[in-house]
């Protein structure tokens, strides 16, 4: 292994790295007019303190995430001014965290199999860059989905399927589109393929394509012990999450975390190839189409990363498959913005 490249040192740096942007931030916001700390996590420390004082995390405007996020940071309601950056430092160790999980699958035998130098240079790419950094210790709660996703496949690829079940119920949870993930790892989980990595699965003239397989024989196969562990696991622990959520908050929980999404319409700082149609809707509401576009927009976008990506990728390469899925959801999102 190259001295320069060691875990002691890509840890280190990636540690030095989120210190020096969080330190950074502080004096920028006590001396900028322009501050460094994201707006949105302003939007969750005030939920956090409502939830410090017996209240409603719904009371803060604009406030469209689970309690759990609330709850996370009810340290920020703490007296000393120190504690209002811990979700920073939190969002900035799930980085770390992910990272580590990165290397973690990179080396695994279902993974890449590469050596441990050669992992942490392609961890490198997430831990010591300085965007992913950025986002994190602004207040972007970004960071903790993101460690529950590669926690996911890791999970998967070291075949805890009982695990990766509570990580994907968990993931939706907290935000919905995780569940994209879902049918990838379900077509992903073959009854075979449980020592032989993918890229050897899908190399391999003996396996069978599905595309020569009847549709007899793939539904009778389709069920196995992997797969309805999975949707056994990550349903309950998806539906223990959302009674126990609004078991407390009742409606406004439903509304604020998962309705609201289904016909948000946000036409600033909006890159998606909806905006302008989202931009009238939203300036002309009694001028425009009674079809919903906020609605329909969905449609494209699932299709294509829910449905049709999967069925094409998930079973030469999980991990390619989850980033191209990612890729396309952003893209096709009727809300796009730049971060």
């Amino acid at each position: 292994m190259s001295p320069s490249i060691t875990p002691a040192r890509v840890y280190s740096s990636a540690i030095a790295l989120r210190l020096a942007f969080l330190f950074y931030g502080l004096l920028q916001d006590a001396y900028s007019p322009i501050k460094y700390t994201d707006i949105d996590y302003f939007v969750f420390t005030d939920a956090a303190r409502y939830v410090s004082q017996g209240r409603s995390p719904y009371e803060r405007e604009t406030y469209r995430y689970t309690p759990l996020l609330a709850w996370l940071l009810i340290p920020t309601s703490w007296q000393n001014p120190l504690w209002f950056s811990f979700g920073k430092v939190l969002f900035a160790v799930s980085d770390v965290v992910a990272g580590w999980l990165i290397v973690r699958i990179l080396q695994s035998s279902s993974g890449a199999a590469m050596s441990t130098e050669r992992a942490l240079k392609y961890a490198s790419i997430w831990l010591l860059n300085p965007m992913v950094a950025t986002i994190s210790t602004r207040g972007s709660s970004e960071g903790l989905l993101g460690v529950m996703v590669v926690a996911l496949l890791w999970a998967v690829t070291c075949r805890r399927i009982g695990l990766a079940g509570v990580l994907l119920g968990l993931a939706v949870h907290f935000k919905i589109y995780p569940f994209i993930y879902g049918p990838s790892i379900l077509w992903y989980l073959e009854p075979s393929e449980k020592s032989e990595p993918a890229e050897k699965r899908s190399s391999n003239p003996n396996a069978r394509s599905w595309t020569t397989q009847s549709v007899k024989d793939i539904l009778l196969t389709f069920p196995n012990r992997s797969r309805i562990t999975l949707c056994l696991s990550s349903l309950a622990t998806f539906s223990t999450l959302n009674l126990l959520m609004y078991a407390i908050y009742s409606q406004p929980f439903l509304e604020h975390t998962f309705l609201y999404h289904l016909t948000r319409i946000d036409h600033r700082h909006n890159f998606s190839p909806y905006n302008t149609l989202l931009h009238l809707s939203s300036a002309m509401p009694d001028k425009v189409s009674s079809l919903k576009l906020e609605s329909l927009a969905f449609v494209p976008q699932l299709a294509i990363s829910a449905v049709l990506i999967p069925i094409a990728l998930a079973k030469k390469d999980l991990a390619g498959t989850m980033l191209t899925q990612t890729f396309a959801f952003v893209t096709f999102n009727k809300v796009c913005t730049s971060q």
